[in-house]
């Protein structure tokens, strides 16, 4: 058993005991309830956060951070796509590995990656110690052979998972309606639904994206035709979601639809920054945050992204007080978790003990506002000096074990690309 003595939580001291996996039990400091320790760790001047939810990357694509800059997606796409077409399973490994070192240095515990080689980054994953939600991605550009090709892996590595532990989840990915044929995104939202899985895809990333579909489904934007098939639901994960009309919006709400806001990635690649945050919570759909992967949004900072989401809210509402810090905090972290059906994502009795021990020893935290204000808007990811993931510190003291092999053999498969 751990204690974190004396540390903040949501401004009052308390002391948290993990046991295994959980938070056991949570006191006001300095009661202990005679509980005896194996490990006392002193927390005083430091406050404890959730572990963030990354719910939308494609973590090795941090060997590609940089690749292409300051073209538009349907660009960028066709040069990252020819680079991928040369990548292999060890670019992958050590490409989530370079990805968990990231997220795990600015607090992140969980995320949703949408990849390649999906074996391979789910081992790089465990051995860093943080929770992958793998999937398989189904793009089969209209091409019945690619299809076929494709379900016989997706069965082989479905059978594989049935055996995972519950460090690690699979779920099942549809790249986009316009890289997917219909029998394809039928077929894997009836295997996800059947089976009970996320099915995780691109959803009105661009304005382009959905002319294009209205054009070739008579007028349906992308998030009508998906409901036309039946695919909409609580276990779809839609990453983007940002060109919606209103009937979208009912939509995506009437089903309980968990959308994704990227919001660096997409205003950098001027795919779009309107956001429909209010509109969507409104309706009943459920709002997470993600970073997309680092080859758009070119890091994994997931407290950035929660800093970008709100300043563009404010900004384009031309109203201070949307997207508040409480929502915003919801977003990066419980909201995540109710979409990936986790007992995680906030500090309670209980839960799987994902955390962040934020040290508020620095400039940061000097003033009298509110410690989320501070966090968020003042403060970076380097404030968070130890992460913990399912009851086990990945992160002590700013160290994360292994982080110079990774960035070695990283350069080395760096070279061969």
């Amino acid at each position: 058993m751990i204690l974190l003595k004396n540390i903040l939580h949501d401004g009052v001291p308390v002391n948290i005991f993990i046991e295994g996996k959980r938070i056991f039990r949570i006191l006001p400091a300095p009661e202990t309830d005679s509980i005896l320790p194996d490990e006392t760790v002193d927390c005083t001047g430091k406050a404890v956060i959730p572990g963030f939810i990354n719910m939308h990357t494609h973590a090795a694509m941090t060997l590609l951070r940089g690749i292409t800059e300051d073209v538009p997606l349907h660009k960028w796409l066709s040069r990252i796509w020819d680079i991928e077409s040369r990548i292999d399973e060890n670019f992958i490994y050590w490409g989530t590995k370079v990805a968990c070192l990231e997220m795990i240095k600015s607090g992140t515990t969980t995320f949703n990656d949408q990849y390649w080689f999906p074996t391979r980054a789910r081992e790089a994953a465990l051995e860093m110690g943080i929770r992958p939600y793998i999937s398989f991605v189904i793009l089969d550009n209209f091409d019945k052979a690619t299809a076929e090709y494709q379900r016989k892996r997706w069965m082989e590595l479905y059978e594989c998972s049935r055996e995972w532990s519950e460090a690690s989840h699979l779920a099942i990915s549809v790249h986009s309606v316009y890289t997917v044929s219909e029998e394809m995104i039928l077929w894997a939202s009836r295997f996800a639904q059947e089976h009970g899985m996320q099915l995780h895809i691109h959803v009105s990333e661009t304005e382009k994206e959905n002319l294009d579909c209205m054009k070739a489904h008579g007028g349906l934007t992308p998030t009508e035709y998906l409901d036309s098939l039946g695919v909409l639901g609580p276990h779809v994960v839609a990453a983007h979601a940002l060109w919606l009309t209103d009937h979208d919006v009912e939509l995506m709400g009437r089903h309980r639809v968990n959308c994704v806001h990227n919001i660096n990635s997409n205003a950098k690649l001027a795919s779009g920054y309107r956001f429909r945050y209010e509109d969507l919570r409104n309706a009943g759909a459920n709002i997470c945050l993600g970073t997309d992967g680092a080859a758009s949004s070119n890091n994994l900072d997931m407290l950035e992204t929660m800093k970008t989401a709100a300043l563009f809210q404010k900004a384009v509402n031309m109203d201070p007080s949307h997207m508040p810090l409480r929502e915003l905090m919801d977003a990066a972290t419980i909201n995540g978790a109710r979409a990936l059906r986790l007992d995680t994502g906030e500090i309670r009795e209980g839960a799987i003990a994902d955390l962040s021990i934020v040290d508020m020893d620095n400039s940061y935290f000097l003033s009298p506002g509110s410690f989320l204000g501070n966090l968020v808007y003042t403060a970076h990811s380097d404030v968070i000096s130890s992460v913990m993931a399912q009851g086990r510190f990945v992160m002590r003291d700013r160290v994360v074990p292994g982080e110079r092999e990774i960035l070695t053999e990283a350069r080395k498969v760096l070279c061969q690309i």
